[in-house]
């Protein structure tokens, strides 16, 4: 099973991730975990990643891609993934079946698409910020996130849409109730 997680920040994607990732028995990758771990590692590319994040650049694509590439040659990732943050758009969903292709593994199984209307991750992620005292985490700054994922991601819906593998569920509801309907989705 490899399942891309489609969710605006604050959808609950990472928390269901881990969910799934336990019931099933196959690692949720996260472009920023394996950015982190790259970097923790030593390898190639995390020392060029390390590099361009102290810096306080972006980290480039093709970085992003080598390291996502590797991530997924690993022998846990063979019979099965769950990605989370990546690809972010119909570019990276190309590059991302170009490697699979290349590593010899199945193409995507599901795009799982967590889908919560704006006004509530608004206010899950400004009571979360409150929480965890973050200020810069403004309704401002939020509204700009969501809209940045919109934009980017509503191509990526209508791409897997196409080809048969998303799955589009309800993100509202106790942690539970939306992983059961997770399960009986997939």
């Amino acid at each position: 099973m490899r399942i891309i997680l489609l969710g605006a920040p604050g959808s609950g994607k990472g928390t269901q991730g881990e969910k799934m990732a336990a019931h099933y028995g196959i690692p949720k990758l996260s472009t920023g975990d394996a950015l982190r771990a790259a970097v923790a590692a030593g390898t190639e590319l995390g020392k060029k990643a390390k590099a361009t994040m102290d810096a306080g650049k972006l980290v480039a694509n093709e970085l992003v891609y080598g390291i996502v590439e590797q991530r997924l040659a690993q022998p846990d990732a063979q019979k099965g993934f769950i990605l989370d943050g990546f690809p972010r758009n119909i570019a990276q969903a190309d590059v991302l079946e170009g490697m699979l292709s290349k590593l010899k593994a199945p193409s995507i199984s599901k795009a799982l698409h967590l889908h919560v209307e704006d006004e509530e991750i608004i206010t899950r992620l400004h009571s979360r910020a409150i929480k965890e005292g973050r200020a810069d985490d403004t309704e401002e700054v939020i509204r700009k996130r969501i809209a940045i994922y919109n934009a980017d991601t509503s191509p990526l819906l209508d791409y897997y849409q196409k080809q048969g593998k998303l799955v589009t569920l309800e993100g509202k509801g106790g942690l539970e109730e939306i992983f059961a309907r997770i399960i009986k989705a997939l």
